[in-house]
Protein backbone atom coordinates (compact mmCIF):
# COMPACT_ATOMS: atom_id res chain seq x y z
CA UNK A 1 0.00 0.00 0.00
CA UNK A 2 1.58 3.28 -1.15
CA UNK A 3 2.41 6.14 1.16
CA UNK A 4 0.25 9.22 0.60
CA UNK A 5 1.20 12.86 0.75
CA UNK A 6 -0.85 15.57 2.43
CA UNK A 7 -1.89 16.73 -1.05
CA UNK A 8 -3.26 13.25 -1.80
CA UNK A 9 -5.43 13.33 1.32
CA UNK A 10 -6.67 16.80 0.39
CA UNK A 11 -7.65 15.57 -3.04
CA UNK A 12 -9.49 12.67 -1.40
CA UNK A 13 -11.71 14.92 0.75
CA UNK A 14 -12.27 17.49 -2.06
CA UNK A 15 -11.85 20.78 -0.15
CA UNK A 16 -12.98 22.79 -3.19
CA UNK A 17 -16.49 21.47 -2.50
CA UNK A 18 -16.60 22.73 1.12
CA UNK A 19 -18.22 26.11 0.36
CA UNK A 20 -21.39 24.15 -0.43
CA UNK A 21 -21.65 23.28 3.28
CA UNK A 22 -19.77 26.17 4.88
CA UNK A 23 -21.57 29.04 3.15
CA UNK A 24 -25.09 28.15 4.38
CA UNK A 25 -23.73 28.44 7.92
CA UNK A 26 -22.08 31.78 7.12
CA UNK A 27 -25.30 33.10 5.58
CA UNK A 28 -27.26 32.00 8.64
CA UNK A 29 -24.90 33.74 11.05
CA UNK A 30 -25.09 36.95 9.01
CA UNK A 31 -28.89 36.70 8.87
CA UNK A 32 -29.07 36.26 12.66
CA UNK A 33 -26.71 39.21 13.10
CA UNK A 34 -29.00 41.38 10.94
CA UNK A 35 -32.00 40.16 12.95
CA UNK A 36 -30.18 41.55 16.01
CA UNK A 37 -29.95 38.25 17.84
CA UNK A 38 -27.36 37.90 20.57
CA UNK A 39 -25.10 35.62 18.54
CA UNK A 40 -22.66 33.22 20.21
CA UNK A 41 -19.91 33.48 17.59
CA UNK A 42 -17.78 30.73 19.10
CA UNK A 43 -20.62 28.22 18.75
CA UNK A 44 -21.32 29.53 15.25
CA UNK A 45 -17.76 29.02 14.07
CA UNK A 46 -17.71 25.62 15.79
CA UNK A 47 -20.81 24.62 13.82
CA UNK A 48 -19.24 25.83 10.56
CA UNK A 49 -16.05 23.82 11.09
CA UNK A 50 -18.00 20.75 12.14
CA UNK A 51 -20.24 20.70 9.08
CA UNK A 52 -17.13 20.94 6.90
CA UNK A 53 -15.79 17.79 8.56
CA UNK A 54 -19.19 16.13 8.04
CA UNK A 55 -18.98 17.19 4.40
CA UNK A 56 -15.53 15.64 4.01
CA UNK A 57 -16.87 12.42 5.54
CA UNK A 58 -19.81 12.50 3.14
CA UNK A 59 -17.57 13.06 0.12
CA UNK A 60 -15.37 10.09 0.88
CA UNK A 61 -18.31 7.91 1.92
CA UNK A 62 -20.05 8.64 -1.39
CA UNK A 63 -16.83 8.04 -3.36
CA UNK A 64 -16.38 4.64 -1.73
CA UNK A 65 -19.88 3.43 -2.55
CA UNK A 66 -19.88 4.96 -6.03
CA UNK A 67 -16.73 2.97 -6.74
CA UNK A 68 -18.08 -0.17 -5.09
CA UNK A 69 -21.29 -0.03 -7.16
CA UNK A 70 -19.33 0.89 -10.32
CA UNK A 71 -21.04 4.24 -10.66
CA UNK A 72 -17.57 5.78 -10.91
CA UNK A 73 -15.32 4.16 -13.50
CA UNK A 74 -12.20 5.03 -15.46
CA UNK A 75 -14.23 6.83 -18.16
CA UNK A 76 -16.51 8.85 -15.85
CA UNK A 77 -16.04 12.47 -14.83
CA UNK A 78 -15.09 13.55 -11.34
CA UNK A 79 -12.24 12.93 -8.92
CA UNK A 80 -10.06 9.90 -9.69
CA UNK A 81 -8.95 8.97 -6.18
CA UNK A 82 -10.25 5.42 -6.59
CA UNK A 83 -10.80 4.95 -10.31
CA UNK A 84 -7.31 6.32 -11.01
CA UNK A 85 -5.68 4.08 -8.40
CA UNK A 86 -4.51 6.88 -6.09
CA UNK A 87 -6.14 5.16 -3.09
CA UNK A 88 -7.36 1.68 -2.28
CA UNK A 89 -11.08 1.40 -1.44
CA UNK A 90 -10.41 0.38 2.17
CA UNK A 91 -8.28 3.50 2.67
CA UNK A 92 -11.12 5.78 1.59
CA UNK A 93 -13.58 3.79 3.72
CA UNK A 94 -11.40 4.15 6.82
CA UNK A 95 -10.83 7.83 6.11
CA UNK A 96 -14.58 8.39 5.87
CA UNK A 97 -15.28 6.60 9.15
CA UNK A 98 -12.48 8.55 10.87
CA UNK A 99 -13.86 11.88 9.66
CA UNK A 100 -17.36 10.90 10.70
CA UNK A 101 -16.10 9.95 14.18
CA UNK A 102 -14.35 13.33 14.54
CA UNK A 103 -17.52 15.14 13.47
CA UNK A 104 -19.65 13.14 15.88
CA UNK A 105 -17.33 13.80 18.83
CA UNK A 106 -17.20 17.52 18.02
CA UNK A 107 -20.98 17.51 17.65
CA UNK A 108 -21.44 15.89 21.06
CA UNK A 109 -19.18 18.48 22.67
CA UNK A 110 -21.19 21.25 21.03
CA UNK A 111 -24.36 19.52 22.23
CA UNK A 112 -23.07 19.72 25.80
CA UNK A 113 -22.53 23.46 25.33
CA UNK A 114 -26.04 24.04 23.95
CA UNK A 115 -28.93 21.65 24.41
CA UNK A 116 -30.87 18.54 23.39
CA UNK A 117 -32.43 19.88 20.15
CA UNK A 118 -28.98 19.75 18.58
CA UNK A 119 -28.98 15.98 19.11
CA UNK A 120 -31.90 15.51 16.71
CA UNK A 121 -30.31 17.76 14.11
CA UNK A 122 -27.01 15.89 14.47
CA UNK A 123 -28.69 12.51 14.09
CA UNK A 124 -30.44 13.79 10.98
CA UNK A 125 -27.14 14.99 9.52
CA UNK A 126 -25.37 11.71 10.27
CA UNK A 127 -28.19 9.71 8.68
CA UNK A 128 -28.05 11.92 5.59
CA UNK A 129 -24.33 11.20 5.29
CA UNK A 130 -24.64 7.45 5.78
CA UNK A 131 -27.75 6.93 3.66
CA UNK A 132 -26.89 9.36 0.89
CA UNK A 133 -25.44 6.80 -1.57
CA UNK A 134 -28.45 4.47 -1.26
CA UNK A 135 -30.93 7.34 -1.54
CA UNK A 136 -29.05 8.93 -4.44
CA UNK A 137 -29.33 5.66 -6.34
CA UNK A 138 -33.12 5.87 -5.84
CA UNK A 139 -33.58 9.41 -7.19
CA UNK A 140 -33.66 11.00 -3.70
CA UNK A 141 -30.17 12.49 -3.65
CA UNK A 142 -31.43 16.00 -4.43
CA UNK A 143 -33.76 15.90 -1.43
CA UNK A 144 -31.00 14.65 0.86
CA UNK A 145 -28.63 17.42 -0.27
CA UNK A 146 -31.23 20.10 0.48
CA UNK A 147 -31.89 18.66 3.92
CA UNK A 148 -28.22 18.02 4.75
CA UNK A 149 -26.69 21.20 3.32
CA UNK A 150 -29.46 23.76 3.82
CA UNK A 151 -32.30 22.90 6.17
CA UNK A 152 -30.50 21.06 8.98
CA UNK A 153 -27.26 23.09 9.16
CA UNK A 154 -29.09 26.41 9.01
CA UNK A 155 -31.55 25.43 11.73
CA UNK A 156 -28.71 23.93 13.75
CA UNK A 157 -26.56 27.02 13.37
CA UNK A 158 -29.42 29.23 14.51
CA UNK A 159 -29.91 27.04 17.58
CA UNK A 160 -26.27 26.82 18.68
CA UNK A 161 -25.68 30.52 18.00
CA UNK A 162 -28.80 31.87 19.72
CA UNK A 163 -30.22 29.07 21.88
CA UNK A 164 -33.46 29.22 19.89
CA UNK A 165 -34.70 27.05 17.01
CA UNK A 166 -35.40 30.00 14.72
CA UNK A 167 -37.57 28.86 11.80
CA UNK A 168 -37.05 32.23 10.11
CA UNK A 169 -33.85 30.70 8.74
CA UNK A 170 -36.05 28.90 6.20
CA UNK A 171 -36.24 32.22 4.34
CA UNK A 172 -32.49 32.08 3.65
CA UNK A 173 -32.26 28.27 3.46
CA UNK A 174 -34.43 28.04 0.35
CA UNK A 175 -32.38 30.16 -2.09
CA UNK A 176 -28.99 28.96 -0.87
CA UNK A 177 -30.17 25.35 -0.72
CA UNK A 178 -31.60 25.33 -4.24
CA UNK A 179 -28.32 26.46 -5.79
CA UNK A 180 -26.49 23.86 -3.70
CA UNK A 181 -28.84 21.16 -5.00
CA UNK A 182 -28.21 22.45 -8.53
CA UNK A 183 -24.54 21.41 -8.13
CA UNK A 184 -25.61 17.79 -7.73
CA UNK A 185 -28.27 18.06 -10.42
CA UNK A 186 -25.74 19.39 -12.95
CA UNK A 187 -23.46 16.48 -12.06
CA UNK A 188 -26.25 13.91 -12.42
CA UNK A 189 -27.51 15.39 -15.69
CA UNK A 190 -24.01 15.19 -17.13
CA UNK A 191 -23.60 11.59 -15.96
CA UNK A 192 -26.96 10.18 -17.11
CA UNK A 193 -25.43 8.16 -19.93
CA UNK A 194 -22.78 6.56 -17.72
CA UNK A 195 -24.93 6.13 -14.60
CA UNK A 196 -27.33 3.87 -16.50
CA UNK A 197 -24.62 1.20 -16.66
CA UNK A 198 -24.54 1.02 -12.86
CA UNK A 199 -28.25 0.17 -12.63
CA UNK A 200 -29.06 3.18 -10.49
CA UNK A 201 -31.65 5.93 -10.95
CA UNK A 202 -30.96 9.55 -10.16
CA UNK A 203 -33.57 12.29 -10.42
CA UNK A 204 -32.06 13.40 -13.73
CA UNK A 205 -32.42 9.89 -15.15
CA UNK A 206 -35.98 9.62 -13.85
CA UNK A 207 -37.28 12.82 -15.45
CA UNK A 208 -35.12 12.77 -18.57
CA UNK A 209 -32.89 15.31 -20.29
CA UNK A 210 -35.41 18.05 -21.15
CA UNK A 211 -37.01 18.09 -17.70
CA UNK A 212 -33.56 18.02 -16.08
CA UNK A 213 -32.61 21.14 -18.03
CA UNK A 214 -35.76 22.89 -16.75
CA UNK A 215 -35.18 21.77 -13.17
CA UNK A 216 -31.63 23.08 -13.25
CA UNK A 217 -32.72 26.45 -14.63
CA UNK A 218 -35.36 26.80 -11.90
CA UNK A 219 -32.88 25.83 -9.17
CA UNK A 220 -30.41 28.44 -10.38
CA UNK A 221 -32.75 31.33 -11.24
CA UNK A 222 -35.56 31.02 -8.69
CA UNK A 223 -33.30 32.07 -5.76
CA UNK A 224 -32.83 35.50 -7.34
CA UNK A 225 -36.57 36.03 -7.64
CA UNK A 226 -37.02 34.78 -4.08
CA UNK A 227 -34.56 37.33 -2.69
CA UNK A 228 -36.15 40.16 -4.68
CA UNK A 229 -39.60 39.12 -3.43
CA UNK A 230 -38.43 38.86 0.18
CA UNK A 231 -36.73 42.25 -0.02
CA UNK A 232 -39.88 43.81 -1.46
CA UNK A 233 -41.94 42.17 1.28
CA UNK A 234 -39.69 43.40 4.08
CA UNK A 235 -38.42 39.94 5.02
CA UNK A 236 -34.90 40.83 3.86
CA UNK A 237 -33.18 44.23 3.79
CA UNK A 238 -32.87 45.93 0.42
CA UNK A 239 -29.13 45.36 0.60
CA UNK A 240 -29.76 41.69 -0.24
CA UNK A 241 -30.34 42.80 -3.83
CA UNK A 242 -26.54 42.66 -4.02
CA UNK A 243 -27.02 38.98 -4.90
CA UNK A 244 -28.23 40.14 -8.33
CA UNK A 245 -24.55 40.61 -9.18
CA UNK A 246 -24.38 36.81 -9.28
CA UNK A 247 -27.15 36.72 -11.89
CA UNK A 248 -24.63 37.16 -14.71
CA UNK A 249 -22.73 33.90 -14.09
CA UNK A 250 -26.08 32.22 -13.34
CA UNK A 251 -27.36 33.14 -16.80
CA UNK A 252 -24.11 31.82 -18.27
CA UNK A 253 -24.73 28.48 -16.55
CA UNK A 254 -28.31 28.41 -17.82
CA UNK A 255 -27.11 29.02 -21.39
CA UNK A 256 -24.61 26.18 -21.02
CA UNK A 257 -27.32 23.82 -19.80
CA UNK A 258 -29.70 24.92 -22.57
CA UNK A 259 -27.18 23.67 -25.15
CA UNK A 260 -27.11 20.20 -23.59
CA UNK A 261 -29.28 18.60 -26.34
CA UNK A 262 -26.66 19.70 -28.89
CA UNK A 263 -23.38 19.42 -27.00
CA UNK A 264 -24.24 16.38 -24.86
CA UNK A 265 -22.47 15.45 -21.65
CA UNK A 266 -19.15 16.96 -22.72
CA UNK A 267 -20.80 20.34 -23.18
CA UNK A 268 -21.77 20.46 -19.50
CA UNK A 269 -18.73 18.62 -18.15
CA UNK A 270 -17.74 21.63 -15.98
CA UNK A 271 -21.25 22.78 -15.10
CA UNK A 272 -21.16 21.26 -11.60
CA UNK A 273 -17.92 23.14 -10.91
CA UNK A 274 -19.35 26.39 -12.32
CA UNK A 275 -22.51 25.93 -10.24
CA UNK A 276 -20.40 25.46 -7.11
CA UNK A 277 -18.65 28.76 -7.89
CA UNK A 278 -22.06 30.38 -8.38
CA UNK A 279 -23.22 29.09 -5.00
CA UNK A 280 -20.10 30.53 -3.38
CA UNK A 281 -20.56 33.95 -5.03
CA UNK A 282 -24.30 34.09 -4.30
CA UNK A 283 -23.75 33.11 -0.66
CA UNK A 284 -20.89 35.57 -0.16
CA UNK A 285 -22.98 38.43 -1.53
CA UNK A 286 -25.92 37.29 0.60
CA UNK A 287 -23.74 37.19 3.73
CA UNK A 288 -22.16 40.58 3.10
CA UNK A 289 -25.54 42.18 2.42
CA UNK A 290 -26.90 41.22 5.85
CA UNK A 291 -23.75 42.48 7.58
CA UNK A 292 -23.88 45.82 5.71
CA UNK A 293 -27.59 46.19 6.47
CA UNK A 294 -26.95 45.67 10.20
CA UNK A 295 -23.97 48.02 10.32
CA UNK A 296 -25.87 50.77 8.52
CA UNK A 297 -29.12 50.37 10.47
Amino acid sequence: MRKHSFKDWMIAVRPWSFPASAMPVAVTLAFLYWMQHDVNWMNGVWALLNIVVFHAAGNTWSDYFDYKHRVDREDTHGVKTLTGGMFQPQEIFRLSLSLLAVALVAGILLLLRTGLPLLYIGIGGALCTLLYPALKYRALGDVVIFVAYALLPMLGTAYVATGVMDWNTIWVALPVGLITVAILHANNTRDMQTDVRADIRTLAMTVGGKASMLIYCVEVLFPFGWVVGCAAGGVFPWWTLLVLLALFPALGNVRMMSRYPVTGMEGISRLDELTAKLQLLFSLLFTVSFVIARLLS
